[in-house]
């Protein structure tokens, strides 16, 4: 015997038991307050009890169901019918129906079928294509999406989907840097206004629920700049080849292997990193344009320090950074 207990609801329903007919209106109650009219077409019984094939009264679409409860028993999402009252349609009408179902059903599994093959095909083309423009000691990829709300502030939901990605560059390190994110944007039409330095466009929610560091102008919605950690090479190709089966996904200055990037060259700022204690390393010189890029590379300002026996202000860096430190400031060491 098939039994389901609802112990928000307070009921149990022997799924043994036939609970409506072929033809019967039934009622989807689902989220958002969102109603819609099925018919039942089908009933199977399986040993876990009775089966009905569904299909919705206004678009054809085929669904399941193994629970439908008396409309006098309404609580919460699910399929009801009118125990009092039943409604039925017209066996023609029904009939009609289920040859727009399978037509449909039939539709949406030869779309499915075009799409896996065409995925797989962009797959092949973007192994390819990456394997010829990813650097050996790549581990992080600089991307572009583009988000579209989703936002529905009427049911307090929040959110958007990707509908497209683009590849921006990629980068031997993992440090969420922006000058890089910012140099990298410039690559693409959708993204070039992120290469602005504004510090509005910076977004930093590494925090449970947050979206990462990120380039935008708006949470859900427009162009968004970040970098995804990749194991290695063979990581990247894996997670991007699809993307980058399309040509236009790929906007990298040039195919040579980019190396770790340096911070915009806003002025002509000389700097001197040099080794300040058994552990630490510090960066002195003109550090005020390069304070961000500094301060993205968790360094520490400090007002006095001493250099060359005189007290002067720097950055202290751990020396475990000191590789990652001198390779994103390499265009302005003395």
């Amino acid at each position: 015997m098939g039994k389901v207990t609802l112990l928000f609801a307070g009921k149990s329903y022997d799924t043994d038991a036939q609970s409506v007919r072929e033809n019967q209106i039934v009622i989807f109650d689902g989220p958002y307050n969102m109603c819609s009219r099925m018919v039942v077409a089908g009933i199977e019984h399986t040993p876990s009890g009775y089966s009905y094939r569904l299909i919705d009264t206004e678009t054809a679409e085929e669904h399941t169901a193994d629970l439908i409860r008396p409309l006098r028993d309404k609580f919460g999402i699910g399929h009801y019918y009118d125990d009092e009252h039943p409604e039925f349609m017209d066996a023609a009408e029904v009939t009609a129906l289920r040859t727009r179902a399978d037509a449909l059903k039939a539709e949406q599994e030869t779309a499915r079928h075009a799409a896996a093959e065409e995925s797989e095909r962009l797959c092949a083309v973007g192994t390819e294509r990456l394997r010829q423009i990813v650097p050996d000691d790549a581990v992080a990829v600089i991307i572009g999406e583009q988000h579209e709300s989703e936002c529905d502030p009427y049911t307090d939901y929040f959110g958007s989907r990707i509908v497209r990605t683009v590849i921006l560059g990629f980068s031997t390190h993992t440090r969420d840097l922006f000058p890089e994110m910012r140099k990298a944007a410039a690559r693409f039409e959708g993204t070039a206004h992120l290469a602005e330095h504004n510090a509005e466009y910076e977004h930093r929610e590494k925090y449970s629920m947050g979206h990462g560091y990120y380039l935008g102008t708006h949470r859900y919605s427009g162009w968004q700049v970040s970098k995804e950690s990749c194991r290695d090479k063979e990581g990247i190709i894996k997670r991007f080849a699809v993307v980058a089966g399309n040509p236009d996904n790929v906007c990298i200055e040039t195919p040579a292997p980019a190396q770790d990037a340096a911070p915009e060259a806003t002025t002509d700022a000389r700097i001197e990193i040099v080794e300040y204690s058994e552990k630490s390393i510090a960066v002195f010189g003109d550090t005020k344009p390069l304070r961000d890029t500094l301060r993205d590379l968790n360094g520490l300002f400090r007002a006095y320090l001493t250099h060359n026996g005189t007290r002067c202000a720097g950055w202290i860096f751990s020396k475990r950074r000191e590789r990652e430190v001198r390779n994103a400031l390499a265009a302005y060491l003395k």
